[in-house]
């Protein structure tokens, strides 16, 4: 049963700033002091990732991600960072993305020095021996080889290649097998010489901290000035949507079940009907009562597993639904789903009030419950700092969804769901694409 904080009780729990200071190196602090939390999660974002590779290093950003564990200035081997974290008590990982990679630390707070010690060594001093580098070919390989064989992790892929077709944003983040065994010092070295400049750098700590100590401890531990090689580097290849009708994408592969994501492309970051957007989608298929959930698995019993999302870049984006279902059932499963955007499109069956404060109150009570985390605290604020004009607070997102109205939902449908922004990516048992096409149409 799906439980919702009615408003006031969401901007009682989540009354919570932050604190952005420049260093005269150019590095950015970002500050969100947790008062009651007993932990800090202390994070290394970089302005970068696989949308600034070149093809032929496609997967250069991820290999990178990897070999800060390896070994750095201060602890030379994986073993010795490894133990430094585990006795803290610390847990510590990374991620890496089409525009921006982290790296984090997340320890109780009397532990935060230790913290900072040790990933600021590990992303500003690696190593990068090149016995190393071979090595970890080999492991980033099988990593690409197990998302190759597990479609519903695969599907993603698939769509955003069909999405961003002729431009980085649709190139696999961890790159190709070849790319990768292409891959040598020089390459990465030349990577973070670009990327890794202190001005496009962001240090972000939440928790229960304070900002004065954050900064004097990045101060202490991020101390000579880097400068990048470019002036702006943090967006390369800038893409245009060029679609004139709808598009279709099979990966066939031998499954049991068919895995498909079906979607209208969208709008960037900055989008000023981003709100509107978000209450759409849930209306969709935000949750077990959304339209979409209710319609595939609970009436047809088509599916188990009915997702609608959005994904933003900085100057594009698409709101797209996952499904994974019966491959004798596939035709009648993206049916369902194509008809379900286009009767809101059409306003076939109204958006009732309640359905809107409902789709409100979800967006709301989900991020609430997520910012009783620090390390989803950091990603609220540092990717909005890394990205946007303006930093938000949670009450001040809560105020936009509340200001959101049925003519805004109705009018980004009317504007989305057109066949000429229609893509669908499918992984399954089948040959002939042609029918895929045959269908949306």
């Amino acid at each position: 049963m799906q439980v919702f904080l009615p408003f006031q009780s969401v901007l009682e729990y989540s009354k919570m700033n932050y604190k952005l200071t420049k260093l005269t190196n150019g590095l950015r602090v970002l500050t969100v002091p947790m008062v009651q939390s007993e932990s800090a999660t202390l994070t290394i974002w970089v302005k970068t990732g696989s949308r600034n590779e070149d093809k032929k290093v496609n997967g250069i950003s991820h290999f990178l991600e990897h070999m800060v564990f390896k070994g750095s200035k201060k602890r030379p081997t994986a073993k010795a960072i490894s133990e430094v974290v585990d006795s803290i008590g610390g847990e510590f990982n990374a991620a890496t993305s089409k525009d921006w990679m982290n790296f984090y630390i997340k320890a109780r707070n009397a532990h935060l020095a230790t913290a900072c010690d040790v990933l600021s060594d590990m992303v500003i001093n690696p190593l990068l021996q090149e016995e190393e580098i071979e090595r970890e070919k080999g492991t980033i390989i099988q990593e690409i080889a197990m998302y190759e064989d597990t479609p519903v992790m695969k599907i993603g892929d698939v769509f955003e290649e069909l999405a961003f077709e002729g431009n980085p944003l649709g190139w696999d983040t961890a790159g190709t097998k070849s790319s990768v065994k292409r891959i040598v010092k020089n390459d990465i070295l030349s990577y973070r010489k670009k990327y890794y400049g202190y001005p496009n750098i962001l240090i972000s700590v939440a928790g229960g901290v304070t900002e004065k100590d954050v900064v004097e401890l990045v101060k202490k531990n991020f101390q000579s000035p880097i400068t990048l090689a470019e002036p702006d580097p943090a967006l390369r290849d800038n893409f245009k949507n060029s679609q004139t009708k709808p598009r279709v994408k099979l990966k066939t592969k031998k499954t049991d079940q068919s895995h498909f994501i079906l979607g209208f492309m969208g709008d960037g970051r900055n989008y000023e009907n981003r709100y509107a957007q978000g209450v759409l989608a849930t209306i969709l298929g935000g949750g077990m009562s959304s339209r979409l959930f209710i319609e595939v698995r609970e009436r047809r019993g088509l599916a188990y597993a009915v997702k609608t999302g959005i994904e933003r870049f900085q100057e594009t984006g698409y709101m797209s639904t996952y499904v994974g279902t019966d491959p004798k059932k596939v035709d009648e499963a993206i049916s369902v789903v194509l008809e379900e955007y286009y009767k809101i499109r059409n306003s076939n069956i109204e958006i009732q009030n309640s359905e809107l404060t409902k789709a409100k109150e979800y967006l709301k009570g989900h991020l609430a419950l997520a910012l009783e985390d620090t390390s989803c605290v950091n990603s609220f604020f540092a990717e909005q700092a890394l990205f946007l004009p303006e930093i938000l607070t949670p009450e001040e997102v809560f105020k936009k969804v509340d200001q959101v109205k049925l003519e805004n939902v109705y009018a980004e449908a009317r504007r989305l769901f057109t066949p000429s922004r229609l893509n669908l990516a499918v992984i399954g048992p089948y040959q002939d694409e042609e029918k895929f096409v045959k269908l949306l149409k």
